[in-house]
């Protein structure tokens, strides 16, 4: 099951946005004022970004269908879709002190399309990850494996950062794309964490306390996963991975 978290593009949207801030000098603040003269360049580029995003989600609907196939398991439990809003972008950029333009974008910024999967167990997302890493057409920009090394406040998650060709008129478009992948239990345990940190006002006593909380329980469900993988396993005969893909130098020519 797919999730998506925006609408398809809306071209008069985004320019209607673009050329209020190009207009007003402002996303949030009055620093930043993005060229109007690169309105129609910045709609095409995540028009290739959404495509970058549908390529891959496709390719792990098709690994998964053929993990069903040949294990009769299922490796993915859902994904959820979005491209970052014309606000978010551009907020990256300000605050990252980087200039207003579409190539800023494109050198810079790697997670304007992501995709987040959610896994049932940590061997799938270590085998659905890999094998997406090996298709010939794909190639891994960067890894950071926080399941392997979690960070201080116990979020686990594997973040890939895939690199897929989009084919226009004009040729093909190495674009990135960001995938998260995690298991049903970090997934619900990071969006409660994320509440608790970004969307709660609670004092900072309670909020000190609830982290801790939350810690602990990052620990506990990591062994329980651990436990209720090695019964999975017994009884399953999918594929057991432990080991992250490896980045690589990025070939535009690939």
């Amino acid at each position: 099951m797919i999730l998506d978290r925006h609408e398809r593009i809306n071209t008069a949207e985004i320019q209607a946005r673009l050329e209020k801030v190009a207009e007003t000098g402002s996303v949030e603040t009055q620093k930043p004022v993005f060229p109007p003269e690169e309105i129609t360049s910045f709609i095409d580029m995540m028009q290739v970004y959404e495509g970058a995003m549908y390529e891959i989600s496709t390719k792990l609907e098709v690994l998964d269908s053929e993990f069903h196939v040949h294990f009769a398991h299922d490796p993915i439990h859902h994904m959820e879709r979005r491209l970052k809003s014309v606000n978010s972008i551009l907020g990256k950029l300000q605050r990252r002190n980087l200039p207003m333009c579409t190539e800023s974008i494109r050198d810079n910024l790697f997670d304007v399309a992501g995709i987040r999967v959610i896994c049932n167990y940590r061997d799938d997302v270590y085998s659905v990850a890999n094998y997406l890493s090996s298709q010939s057409d794909i190639q891994v920009l960067r890894v950071k494996d926080y399941i392997k090394s979690p960070k201080q406040n116990g979020y686990r998650s594997l973040h890939v950062i895939y690199a897929v060709p989009v084919f226009l008129s004009n040729g093909e478009h190495y674009t990135p794309v960001e995938v998260q992948f995690r298991t049903i239990a970090m997934d619900y345990w990071a969006s409660l964490e994320h509440a608790l940190r970004y969307k709660s006002d609670l004092p900072d006593a309670k909020l000190t306390e609830h982290s801790q909380t939350l810690l602990d329980c990052a620990r506990s469900l990591q062994n329980i996963e651990t436990q209720m993988q090695n019964i999975h396993r017994d009884i399953n005969g999918a594929p057991q991975k432990e080991e992250a893909p490896t980045s690589q130098a990025f070939d535009p020519k690939k």
